[in-house]
């Protein structure tokens, strides 16, 4: 042959460390999955971000098969940004679409990422790990709430309709307006 041109994905800089970001997170195991048919170059990526594990030269079918294994052993996020990860997506407990996902892709997600920034990706976890924890701290303060006015109602302190709209409006209600984003939060400016 008289030349040879070889092409790899350009990994981002940002996805140094990716798997320990991770893990401190509470994932308990990272792996890479892509379609790259040279084993090199999935080593290359899986030992760039931390992975723990990584397969190559997987098709659509391949990636999905894969979360459904690890599904047998817990809850299971798929990251992907193409047609080819959509099995993947739809078959994750959370299936997470980066970048200017198609409908196919953005269908089959739990959530988009319209940036294809892994730091995006960070930003859901964390913003989604704080709005779970907002809704259970609401839900409780609201029962809490319910069971203090019920309680002075049994007791005649309150009419009972007074119990209850007291409870309807007490600490359960404004818990949503507790969450306001940080800075870190808001998408990038536009070049």
């Amino acid at each position: 042959p008289a030349g040879m041109i070889v092409l790899h994905d350009r990994v981002a800089a940002e996805m140094s460390g990716l798997g320990e970001a991770l893990r401190a997170l509470g994932v308990n195991r990272v792996v890479v999955a892509t379609g790259d048919h040279e084993e090199s170059e999935a080593r290359r990526i899986a030992e760039l971000i931390g992975a723990d594990a990584f397969h190559y030269n997987c098709k659509p079918e391949d990636k999905a098969d894969l979360v459904r294994q690890f599904q047998s052993t817990g809850r299971v996020a798929m990251v992907g940004d193409g047609v080819n990860d959509a099995p993947a997506l739809a078959a994750a407990t959370v299936g997470i679409a980066m970048g200017a996902a198609n409908d196919v892709t953005g269908e089959a997600a739990g959530a988009v990422v319209m940036d294809s920034s892994l730091e995006r990706v960070d930003d859901l976890l964390h913003i989604g790990r704080r709005m779970r924890r907002v809704a259970l701290q609401s839900a409780l303060g609201g029962m809490a709430a319910s069971f203090v006015g019920m309680g002075f109602a049994a007791a005649g302190l309150l009419p009972p309709a007074a119990g209850a709209l007291g409870s309807a409006c007490g600490f359960g209600s404004e818990s949503p307006f507790r969450f306001r984003p940080q800075p870190a939060f808001l998408p990038p400016a536009e070049p």
